[in-house]
């Protein structure tokens, strides 16, 4: 039977560049409608569960439009909010070579989602019917009152037998007081959390966390057991990212689990649209922890759903289960037929 996977996020509008080009020199742009819990919730039906997202959209075309796009993508509408006149927006300008891609936000803080509160959610209803609910830092650093709604509905799936996964995602340019602001708001999250996506940077940075070890991968095997203990948490996982002198993307999955890491292969791939695979690979181990996959399975599944992510336009995962599988297995085929 399918599992129910809700989000609890923002829906954002994407406002693209096209090709290469600067804001400064282009004169259209294509959009369409993201988010984290947009991407996960939308990635989980392209795997075989049931995908819900809690957000509260605009009463007017542009909500209506968000809801059009959601539905074309399979995700359930029970949880969503309607009021207010907002979407957040921002631009993406694609990076090439040396010239990093840059995201700029605008009319975040106004967007019907970031202006309600705990009453514009039936948050009983959501823990009753959630498998597992998802969260991520980039809403955690939005308003005081989205936060308090995070941690009370955490809480109540807890209670209900749920399972809470929370991905620290951490954007600099969201919290006006920093790691020193960012940090009891994570470490609320990460005590109510059953799954966590975050690496060894996030260990040192937002929690304050020293290490003697000076490569990445031995810091994150010394903190990251630290962390698991210190909040109880049953599965943490993550990737290590490089961009290649080729312009390939490369990647490694880890995850940790019954005192034990975990690592995939490191997998170099061309990238057409970066953005959104990290929700893949979020998405990936929620769907082995799901389907009972050994960790091993689990950590390489993951990788390859990130990695195809960055082979699709859009933020949005779209890859089958068995497409992934296929990746896995190494297979690259010129027309399916």
């Amino acid at each position: 039977m399918p599992k129910k996977i809700v989000a609890f996020g923002e829906v954002m509008m994407r406002l693209q560049v096209p090709g290469y080009e600067l804001l400064a020199q282009a004169d259209t742009l294509k959009y369409s409608f993201s988010g984290t819990g947009v991407n996960v919730a939308s990635a989980m039906t392209k795997l075989g569960h049931d995908g819900y997202l809690v957000t509260k959209l605009p009463n007017n075309p542009l909500g209506d439009a968000a809801i059009s796009f959601l539905q074309r993508l399979g995700i359930g509408r029970d949880f969503i909010s309607r009021g207010g006149k907002y979407l957040g927006m921002y631009f993406l300008e694609n990076g090439f070579g040396q010239r990093a891609s840059r995201v700029t936000y605008t009319n975040r803080l106004e967007s019907s989602f970031n202006k309600a509160g705990v009453s514009d959610y039936n948050l009983d209803l959501i823990a009753e019917q959630g498998d597992i609910i998802h969260f991520c830092g980039i809403t955690l650093a939005m308003t005081d009152q989205v936060r308090e709604t995070m941690k009370i509905l955490a809480k109540k799936v807890k209670e209900k037998g749920g399972i809470v996964c929370f991905d620290c995602n951490y954007r600099p340019s969201l919290w006006d007081g920093g790691y020193e602001q960012a940090k009891p708001h994570y470490e609320d999250m990460l005590g109510l959390a059953d799954i966590v996506m975050m690496n060894e940077k996030d260990a040192m940075y937002i929690l304050g966390m020293e290490t003697k070890e000076s490569s990445r991968e031995e810091q994150l095997k010394d903190l990251i057991p630290k962390v698991a203990k210190r909040f109880g948490i049953q599965t943490i996982a993550g990737t290590h990212r490089a961009i290649n002198s080729d312009n390939t993307h490369s990647l490694k999955g880890y995850m940790y689990k019954n005192e034990s890491f975990v690592f995939s292969r490191n997998l170099s791939f061309s990238v057409y649209d970066r953005i959104g695979a990290g929700d893949a690979y979020t998405s990936g181990i929620l769907h082995g922890e799901l389907a009972g996959f050994p960790a091993e399975k689990t950590v390489q599944f993951a990788a390859a759903a990130g990695m195809l992510a960055c082979t699709i336009v859009g933020d949005t995962p779209m890859s089958t289960e068995t497409e992934i599988l296929s990746a896995m297995a190494g297979t690259i085929e010129d027309i399916k037929r």
